[in-house]
């Protein structure tokens, strides 16, 4: 009795301190919230200076399922906390590709023609309860099984619905590609006036990421274009489980029956489709909190507020809408989330230019076919990247040296793995385990990088210019920052060619040899790609 005389005092004090102004300030103060957020993690995709990740990296740690993966459980209870107070904030202000809906909503009330511009476009329909469920349960399922490891694409197969990781891809993919040719128009421009504070960055555009993300744009643009948020109600993970979370939430949105007129303008404009008009009932488990029906309703009749339990006439108007699959499907929901929750916790067991220290850049040279692909450091190991990685790309994307490039083979689609055709990984860059959000990279310092072997290198004598043609090279000698690499005669014979021997005890893996060596260039065609490359090993380890 005492905690329902609190509520109903708290309800009468947010009745009478705030007035229909104030109410409708919520939603202006939520869309500037929204925008910014929008916008910082979008620039996490596109900046290729890492001047973002460095200053809101912070941005994509705070994610829900990146939280939940990398076990930062002060994060997923901050989340817990605040869905549980506002409701589904988190969906209508941190998430990128819900807010990113919200754009697309925009754009079709204004531009997509008179009876667009009139909203009242929506209309109360029953939630798809079964295919959330559905989906979810997919969800989940694959998320355990790439942690036990059964799948090493269980994890990529995940990624393609969660939020953050499809909102990666798409910014990674169709917006960075826009970006950086602006960037390039700058750059050829400043250099005609001799200011060289831009300058010219290659293309990140990788084929069968580039497919998965339009499909995925594809996806959500349509959903968002038709119905507003379906697709955080219907497919996202995560919009389900803050979504039953938010059900129990102390503020909500609140119909007063004496103060509605009935118009059910409230129901015709909100996105969600959660507004139940004619029976003054809200479904709190699409509601995404974004204020549309407090800003649209002139009678003042919707207040957000501490909920009181409902009388009940109004549990009778509620059930009505509600059918015996329904309830059913409701109980099977409920222990189905405590058998997620139980899952989740069983988890818990460039801003530099490209150069070669003064020798021209090696240009239109070819990745060589490695029996072992080379995984960034701080993955562990290709088998540890596979289980947790959810291919966002944000990782591929900060690479300042553009070694990191999305995997094309089935195991490790779309996952992060080492090229050095652009680049090599320079042993003070800590920045993949600094911005990677699941705990697949983890982050090192400089001392345990510059010593985690990854590779090894490996040397092709026969297209080596030193060794077989007699050529005085040495690059891979020059550029070796761990000092394992040594040129040494190929016989005893006097005037005998050099070649590279490579200490694998000291080698890194680092790819500074098979960067610069010449071989694979334009001008020195030997072979299609370098004539000493790294292999990677099985499992990282300090040396």
């Amino acid at each position: 009795m005492h905690f329902k005389q609190a509520l109903k005092a708290s309800c009468a004090f947010f009745d009478n301190r705030y007035g229909a102004t104030d109410l409708f300030m919520l939603k202006a103060l939520r869309v500037i919230f929204a925008i910014v957020c929008l916008a910082a993690v979008t620039l996490l995709f596109v900046d290729f200076t890492g001047f973002a990740a460095g200053h809101w990296g912070w941005l994509a740690k705070i994610q829900f399922v990146p939280a939940l993966l990398s076990l930062n459980l002060l994060v997923v209870a901050a989340l817990v906390v605040l869905t549980l107070v506002f409701g589904r904030l988190y969906c209508s202000v941190i998430c990128p590709l819900g807010v990113f809906q919200d754009f697309i909503n925009w754009l079709h009330n204004h531009f997509g023609g008179k009876r667009a511009k009139r909203n009242n476009r929506f209309r109360y329909h029953a939630p798809h309860k079964k295919l959330r469920l559905s989906f979810l349960t997919l969800f989940v399922v694959m998320i355990a099984v790439g942690i036990v490891g059964l799948s090493s694409t269980a994890f990529a197969a995940a990624g393609l619905i969660e939020p953050y990781s499809a909102y990666g891809r798409i910014a990674t993919q169709l917006f960075a590609p826009v970006y950086d040719a602006g960037n390039n128009v700058l750059a050829d421009m400043s250099a005609a006036s001799d200011n060289y504070d831009f300058y010219h960055v290659l293309p990140r555009f990788a084929w069968p990421v580039f497919i998965v993300a339009a499909l995925t744009f594809i996806v959500v643009v349509t959903f968002a274009w038709i119905g507003g948020r379906n697709y955080c109600n219907i497919v996202c993970p995560v919009g389900t489980v803050l979504g039953y979370l938010s059900k129990y939430s102390l503020l909500k949105p609140v119909i007063d029956k004496s103060k509605c007129n009935g118009c059910r303008k409230c129901e015709r404009n909100c996105k969600a489709s959660c507004i139940d008009g004619h029976n003054h009932v809200i479904d709190y488990t699409r509601c995404v909190t974004c204020f549309d029906c407090i800003g649209n309703c002139s009678q003042h009749a919707i207040s957000y507020r501490p909920a009181l339990r409902k009388k009940a006439a109004d549990q009778g108007a509620e059930a009505k809408t509600e059918t015996k699959a329904d309830s059913k499907t409701d109980a099977g929901r409920r222990s189905f989330i405590i058998t997620g929750a139980a899952i989740a916790g069983g988890l818990v067991a460039r801003a530099a230019v490209k150069g070669d220290g003064g020798l021209a850049p090696v240009k239109d040279k070819k990745r060589p076919e490695r029996e072992t692909q080379v995984v960034p450091p701080g993955a562990i190991s290709a088998s540890h990247l596979n289980a947790r990685c959810t291919s966002c790309q944000l990782c591929i994307n900060s690479c300042p040296e553009g070694v990191l490039k999305p995997s094309t083979d089935i195991e490790s689609f779309m996952h992060p793995v080492s090229y050095y055709t652009d680049g090599w990984c320079r042993p003070d860059c800590t920045t993949c385990g600094d911005v990677c959000p699941v705990g697949a990279i983890v982050s090192l310092d400089p001392a345990e990088k510059s010593s985690t072997k990854i590779g090894t290198a490996k040397v092709d004598l026969d297209t080596c210019i030193s060794a077989s043609a007699g050529q005085q090279c040495g690059n891979c000698e020059r550029h070796c920052p761990a000092g394992a690499i040594t040129m040494a005669p190929v016989s005893d014979a006097p005037g005998a060619h050099l070649r590279p021997i490579v200490d694998e005890a000291a080698c890194i893996g680092c790819g500074a040899c098979e960067y610069h060596c010449p071989v694979g260039t334009a001008g020195i065609i030997r072979a299609d790609h370098s004539a000493i490359h790294v292999e990677g090993v099985d499992v990282h380890r300090l040396i």
